[in-house]
């Protein structure tokens, strides 16, 4: 069997044909992407991608049917096994490789991620609760993680991985309490400090190891992802550690439905290097004799659509963008972006907002939708 009748065989299983009619359907523009699929699994069909050998008109449909079938673990590269087992030897999320992700991704120009967020710069899901507006189910998301801390004014809240300060914006105007955020990223620092300059909030460059001090309450947002699975123990202890009694942790994640030790390779190596999601196990063990687990929420299915706004907003910036980024950066944006809206489509990855206190909610605590 050819590598092409191979490809074909498989994607069939997901009601997909090579060059086929559907919107969904994979048209190939050069031959050679078959044996480089079969000998670099998902890392050379992203690079593939990239490079123009093929495309979808409905790319994140194509992933969504594909991770379904889940005849993506019958291809298992050369690749893939080292990849794996690097992250087993070695803590790929030491305090210095975890400057890569901050120097490769999010120390891009803040321009191009203004350009596809909202006015809040959330660079997570959104809910969307009765609105399909994305600057709406932002705020909502926002609102939503001040109810569910129970926040109060003059609450000092402790944000890890603070991004561009929109949560710390909204907490601090909307509630008024005082936020310290903490990045690694010098560009959202300059950015955060910035758009926050007449709010109560501080803005520090620092790894979360180096946190210290006393707060009401602490949030993490998105920044756990890049902790690392040999590292999330002693994240929950500086977490638990920081917090005041009486006060709760919202931790907002993806999440896996599998224990693993390392993300995609393409992910890794072209999106967020040296990341990993996080399972309930991974999460469970991690907290387990520190925290009280008051709620667990999951509400993945806001990310495609959270995704797909993200990508039309891509879209409609690109004329402005394009002139500092090349056709090869706008497909690997474009890869990423809609992989993962199918990813979540087809509820292979979920998004969890889990609400811990240290001792229990004396009389119990009440979940906020």
């Amino acid at each position: 069997m050819t590598a092409k009748e191979k490809i074909a065989e498989l994607i069939s299983l997901a009601g997909l044909t090579i060059n086929g009619p559907n919107s969904y359907d994979p048209q190939v523009y050069d031959e050679r992407l078959y044996n480089r699929v079969l000998a670099g699994g998902t890392l050379a069909l992203g690079e593939a991608y990239m490079d123009g050998w093929w495309d979808a008109e409905d790319l994140a449909e194509l992933f969504n049917k594909v991770l379904c079938a889940k005849f993506y673990k019958k291809v298992k590269s050369l690749s893939l096994f080292f990849h794996v087992l690097k992250s087993k030897i070695m803590n790929r999320q030491s305090r210095e490789r975890s400057k890569q992700v901050a120097e490769q991704h999010y120390d891009l120009d803040n321009n191009l991620y203004t350009a596809f967020l909202d006015p809040y710069n959330q660079y997570t899901c959104g809910y969307f609760k009765d609105t399909d507006n994305l600057n709406t189910a932002q705020e909502q998301k926002l609102d939503l993680i001040c109810r569910k801390l129970r926040l109060q004014p003059k609450d000092h809240v402790l944000d890890i991985g603070c991004g561009w300060g929109g949560f710390a914006k909204f907490a601090s105007e909307q509630y008024g309490a005082q936020v310290t955020g903490i990045s690694i990223s010098d560009e959202q620092i300059v950015y955060a400090k910035e758009y926050c300059h007449d709010c109560s909030v501080e803005i520090k460059k620092m790894d979360y190891r180096d946190l210290s001090g006393s707060f009401d309450k602490v949030v993490c947002v998105g920044m756990i992802e890049h902790v690392g699975f040999k590292n999330y123990r002693s994240f929950f202890r500086i977490v638990h550690n920081t917090l005041k009694d009486g006060g709760l942790f919202l931790l907002h994640t993806i999440g896996d439905n599998e224990s693993a030790t390392a993300t995609d390779p393409w992910i890794d190596r072209y999106i967020f290097p040296n990341g990993m999601i996080p399972s309930i196990t991974q999460l469970g063990k991690a907290s387990e004799n520190l925290f009280t687990m008051e709620d667990w929420h999951n509400f993945s299915a806001y990310y495609d659509t959270t995704l797909m706004a993200w990508m039309r907003n891509f879209d409609r910036s690109w004329n402005r963008l394009k002139e500092k980024y090349d056709e090869r950066f706008y497909r690997m944006w474009k890869y990423y972006l809609l992989s993962c809206a199918g990813s979540f489509r087809a509820r292979n990855n979920q998004l969890w907002q889990v609400v811990f206190s240290k001792n229990g909610v004396p009389g119990g605590y009440v979940s906020i939708r």
